[in-house]
């Protein structure tokens, strides 16, 4: 399949360019459009995050960056590469699965439920995308991922079994699964909402510890004081557009956008009443 949306060239990123550049995506089911022109530069080690409203599109603009979701129309490209097609001659083409399967490994994803295989043990649903995507032999992968579960606080967990975990543990180990597949990118899709509150801190520690490595983060969030923390940058998105993006001490402090300040006052407003 072809697309006339694509550019004509993709070509690798020179020093300073970004990793993630987003052009014109839109993304639409039936009359329904979700996103109407996103366009956003993601840099090298750049920590970014999104807010919004529920409905913003901030969860589908995710999708599309890992091409869960494909644009409607737009295109993205990660290091250089067309996301989920080529060229070939004058023509822009799908990839096969096998092809879109290797591209989509060097971006990590960190769901809202944590999707985690549940008849393996953790080991093993942290090697298996290694082994099985990377073809990388047993030993070594089983090596990374315990160097893995060690760095998210669960070598001990290795050889339980997801039900046996609690919910902030599992968010741990399907961190430690993306970050087994060594990524250049990582997304994060409200990572702790389906968390106790109790819970929370731990998965953001482990956030806060990749965003301190410089890993490039892209990360949905209703968590406002670590989007504020750990952020080099925030975008706020509502009706499928970005309607503001600045440095977090700016946005939280002084929105320039009446939509921005509007929204940041009734979900800061509800937290200083509880």
């Amino acid at each position: 399949m072809t697309s006339p949306t694509t550019p004509a060239t993709a070509e690798p990123p020179r020093a300073g360019q970004p990793l993630v550049r987003i052009s014109g995506l839109h993304k639409s089911y039936g009359a329904l459009d979700v996103l109407r022109g996103i366009d956003l530069d993601v840099r090298p080690g750049e920590k970014v995050s999104i807010i919004g409203p529920s409905g913003s599109g901030k969860t589908t603009m995710l999708r599309c960056v890992n091409f869960i979701e494909r644009p409607t129309r737009g295109h993205i490209v990660i290091d250089g590469d067309l996301l989920g097609q080529k060229r070939v001659g004058d023509r822009v083409v799908d990839l096969d699965d096998r092809a879109l399967a290797r591209q989509r490994a060097g971006i990590g994803m960190v769901f809202q439920r944590f999707n985690l295989f549940p008849h393996l043990s953790v080991l093993r649903n942290v090697t298996i995308g290694p082994v099985k995507v990377g073809k990388v032999p047993a030993a070594e992968a089983e090596a990374r991922a315990l160097a893995l579960l060690d760095k998210v606080g669960l070598a001990s967990k290795a050889h339980s079994y997801p039900e046996q975990l609690s919910g902030g543990q599992q968010q741990r180990v399907a961190i430690a699964r993306a970050l087994a597949m060594r990524p250049k990118l990582m997304l994060f899709d409200e990572a702790t909402s389906a968390l106790d509150p109790e819970l929370v801190g731990e998965v953001l520690g482990v956030m806060a510890d990749l965003a301190a490595e410089g890993m490039t983060m892209l990360i949905v969030t209703h968590e406002m004081q670590f989007a504020e923390d750990v952020s080099d940058r925030v975008i706020f998105m509502d009706g499928g557009v970005v309607v503001e993006e600045a440095p977090p001490g700016r946005l939280f402090h002084a929105p320039e956008h009446p939509r921005t300040r509007a929204f940041l006052s009734a979900v800061l407003g509800k937290r200083r009443a509880h």
